[in-house]
């Protein structure tokens, strides 16, 4: 292994729209910790929110952040209580690092930790950069089947997945998922994946919809159009716009599963009565909570397919250029390749 050099070039957003890049000391790995080379980074929706809006929510970008939190690379040093048979490993990273002592870590669902640590969520510093430093147990290993690019999109399949099991997807199973971007593109993937007979998939943008057939939907509806399904056991909304979820809690059968994964207005009607009368189970989704083994898992197998959805790259130079790319049409996943 090379000597690894002082410093590294990191992106950083210094306010909404302004993007610059800056050089900056090569991070050292804490004792549980592996400095990893990054060799891609998927941009998310909230890459491109920070750096039109500088906030999402309560979260606001009131000083230098580094964006980007759908990373993988290669672990080049190990800490003190890591192995050191480690440095050469390719790993997926889990960008939000909890506290592991609070009532929610020890009952497993550290992804609702209220000291966690996420990548590229204020003030924590994300993977727009050629190096990171992060916990050893949240650098997963990959196979060699999966390819850099791959290994950055473990992470919105992790959400894929989390949203799946939220919503009781399984053989036999007939799942409505509204919108076909990355997420939804995904869930539609790993619904198949899972066993389910039918997968319609709602959008708006032709091109996606078609994108969705290719990945596996049975089914594809024109959301703007009068077509619909009715008697779904799962309905999981990825769009986050209000009329999707009213039309889609519409179409689930009594008793059957509500799942809300799309981020949109922070308040929206829903219509109770139908919850009520049909004993539909409605729940959110924030990010997720042991399911990277089972996403690498299914990605390796070839039963989800990630480098089909990489439609442009862009150096760490350009990252501003990738943001603007990002959601414009045609435009399903764009990454960024720090080392290009």
């Amino acid at each position: 292994m090379s000597e690894l050099p002082a410093t590294m070039r990191v992106s950083v957003l210094e306010s909404a729209g302004t993007v610059v890049l800056q050089e900056r000391l090569v991070p050292t790995p804490g004792p549980d910790e592996v400095l990893v080379r990054i060799g891609s980074v998927g941009i998310c929706g909230s890459d491109v929110h920070y750096y039109r809006h500088g906030r999402i929510g309560s979260y606001v970008v009131d000083s230098p952040l580094v964006l980007g939190h759908e990373a993988g690379g290669t672990i080049v040093a190990t800490g003190s209580e890591v192995p050191a048979d480690r440095v050469g490993e390719r790993v997926a990273l889990e960008p939000g690092v909890p506290c592991r002592r609070c009532r929610q870590c020890k009952e497993g669902r550290y992804n609702l930790c209220p000291d966690i640590r996420f990548f590229a969520t204020p003030p924590v510093d994300g993977a727009f950069a050629e190096f990171v430093a992060i916990a050893a147990d949240f650098a997963h290993p990959v196979p060699a089947q999966l390819s850099a690019h791959a290994a950055a999109l473990i992470e919105p399949l992790a959400v894929a997945v989390w949203a799946c099991g939220k919503a009781g997807v399984g053989a036999g199973s007939r799942v409505l998922i509204a919108g076909a971007g990355p997420v939804g593109l995904l869930v539609a993937q790993v619904s198949r994946a899972l066993g389910a007979l039918e997968v319609t998939v709602s959008d708006v943008a032709a091109d996606r919809l078609a994108t969705a057939r290719r990945l596996g939907a049975t089914r594809t509806l024109d959301a703007a159009g009068s077509d619909t399904v009715v008697g779904v056991d799962a309905f999981i909304d990825c769009s986050g716009a209000e009329v999707a979820v009213r039309a889609g809690i519409a179409a689930v059968r009594p008793a059957g599963r509500v799942v809300l994964v799309g981020m949109g207005a922070a308040e929206l009607l829903l219509p109770l009565s139908l919850v009520q009368e049909r004993e539909l189970v409605l729940t959110g989704t924030f990010r997720y909570a042991n399911v990277y083994p089972t996403a690498i898992a299914l990605a390796a197998s070839g039963r989800v397919q990630l480098d089909i959805m990489v439609t442009s790259r862009f150096g760490l130079e350009d990252v501003r250029s990738a943001l603007e790319a990002s959601g414009t049409a045609g435009s399903i996943k764009t990454i960024v390749e720090p080392g290009r």
